[in-house]
């Protein structure tokens, strides 16, 4: 078993879809989400420097990210599999998926991107601009829209892995993306103001990308909405 995972995968899964939590959070993010649906399972990622994994270094850059997430994930694929990652975590599983790529290690079938600009277009976004305070009242709305209910304390802890995560992105530069020879499904959501799914569109230049739009907000997708879950394990 590895630290990057809260639970071991199925031996009996037909493929399996890795979930990376997006900036300042961690797995729970995907509570809300079924261990698997039609065979396909979903594995939440526990990102260093959080939760259980607190005490730990959070790498500095997305490709040093990529490289340990690597390093632990090989024995688990050995079936098809792909990974999950909503705005921040966009490019670093866009990233993870360019690395085994690069390394002979076995590819992904498929790279699913949300409310995510494509690397390219990097780094883009309103939290980028935001300051130590700005961030602590976003992070409790994130909070909130997990259903949970902000505690100061640890808002003021989470609020600097915010801030770590927002400067890795800050300092991911991608000139002219690496194409992936896994398909793309690249999903915006149509109340979404934070990424408007038409500036979703240069993932093209990624890899074979096709679109999708979900009703629901920024943060549509730690619902668990059944229009996402059957996207997510179609088409194995």
């Amino acid at each position: 078993m590895t630290a990057w995972l809260q639970r071991r995968p199925s031996a009996s899964s037909a493929a399996r879809v890795f979930c990376i939590p997006h900036a300042g959070c961690g797995t729970g993010v995907f509570r809300n989400w079924p261990p698997e649906r039609n065979g396909v399972e979903f594995l939440p990622m526990e990102l260093p420097g959080r939760l259980t994994r607190f005490a730990e270094r959070m790498p500095g850059t997305f490709q040093e990210l990529a490289d340990c997430m690597i390093a632990s994930l090989r024995p688990y694929l050995d079936v098809p599999f792909a990974f999950f990652g909503h705005c921040w975590s966009a490019a670093v599983a866009y990233e993870v998926s360019g690395q085994l790529h690069r390394v002979g290690a076995p590819r992904p079938a498929r790279l699913f991107v949300s409310s995510s600009v494509p690397p390219q277009d990097g780094p883009a976004g309103r939290m980028l601009l935001m300051n130590e305070a700005e961030l602590a009242t976003e992070l409790e709305a994130m909070i909130r829209d997990q259903g949970n209910r902000p505690h100061p304390e640890l808002v003021s802890i989470y609020v600097k892995v915010l801030q770590a995560d927002i400067e890795t992105y800050r300092r991911y530069l991608v000139a002219r993306p690496v194409r992936l020879a896994c398909p793309i499904l690249a999903i915006g959501w149509r109340d979404d103001t934070e990424v408007r799914p038409e500036q979703m569109a240069g993932w093209t230049a990624c890899g074979d990308t096709t679109f999708t739009v979900f009703p629901g907000r920024h943060h549509g997708f730690i619902a668990a909405p059944s229009e996402l879950l059957d996207a997510l394990s179609a088409g194995w």
